[in-house]
């Protein structure tokens, strides 16, 4: 069969036609994706909803029940620079990312680590502070106590139920019990009471706890536990929301002012005289 000029000119016609729809096609798709965000929601709403759980520093009430600490700070800069109101949404620890996956928040800020169990059901932003754990031990129980005795039948360790140190805890210590609550604060006074040898929480809680009970606890002298970074986390397949909190993220990183916060909250006391001690 002959390729005349007329069929080499429909090919080459028909060549450019596709040439022309493939960005047409990208676009729609692109905006699709765009109206499907939870920015977009947000932005309609003119509220962002945060999920979050409450423990000291990151996220407490003070005397008058109102919420303040680290996170609180956070989520408010993020409305203001999104031009919308927050909304706080106080959730339990161990049924936060589900709370999320159902529609009842838009975000989590709440000092959650990046695990790869959590990844596999939420996305995760760049990290927006960093911290650590340390064991917080009753003296008289674990006097004389090297970290590897930790690691025993006979040693009983206290946690908050779904938190990211009852996990460390069990990985660390696979020989020694593990009993669980549902607040940080409940899991220390089983260690104050002398019910649990130990317990293990974010810095700087341990050695607030510790300051404050001198003779009836004390930080467990070693390097931090499992350092990790905290992050946002939200629902899978929002390539929009994820670039936009990334960006936030990197732009307060730049400008000193997660620095600053984070500071003021986790390497001062000057916020304490606000909370019930």
């Amino acid at each position: 069969m002959k390729f005349t000029r007329r069929m080499l000119g429909a090919a080459l016609a028909a060549t450019a036609a596709a040439s022309l729809a493939l960005p047409a096609s990208a676009q729609t798709a692109t905006q699709s994706l765009s109206r499907e965000s939870v920015i977009e929601t947000i932005k309609e709403e003119g509220v962002i909803r945060i999920g979050l759980s409450l423990f000291v520093p990151w996220s407490m009430r003070d005397k008058n029940g109102d919420l303040i600490g680290f996170e609180l700070d956070v989520g408010r800069k993020l409305a203001e620079d999104m031009g919308v109101e927050v909304e706080f949404v106080p959730t339990a620890w161990d049924g936060i990312i589900p709370a999320l996956v159902s529609g009842n928040f838009d975000v989590i800020i709440s000092g959650m680590s990046v695990t790869p169990q959590r990844n596999l059901t939420v996305n995760f932003s760049d990290v927006y502070a960093y911290s650590g754990h340390a064991i917080l031990a009753n003296t008289a129980m674990t006097e004389g106590f090297s970290f590897e005795d930790f690691n025993s039948p006979d040693v009983t360790f206290s946690a908050r139920r779904g938190a990211t140190p009852a996990t460390v805890i069990a990985e660390t210590f696979p020989e020694a019990q593990l009993l669980l609550f549902d607040e940080d604060g409940a899991a220390t006074q089983e260690v104050l009471n002398g019910n649990a040898h130990a317990t293990m929480a974010s810095q700087p809680s341990p050695n607030r706890d510790a300051a404050r009970n001198p003779d009836v606890v004390y930080v467990f002298p070693s390097d931090l536990i499992n350092p990790a970074g905290e992050a946002f986390a939200l629902r899978k397949g929002d390539a929009d929301a994820l670039n936009f909190f990334n960006n936030w993220i990197a732009q307060q990183w730049r400008n000193g002012w997660l620095q600053e916060r984070h500071d003021y909250w986790f390497k001062t006391e000057e916020w304490a005289d606000q909370v019930a001690q």
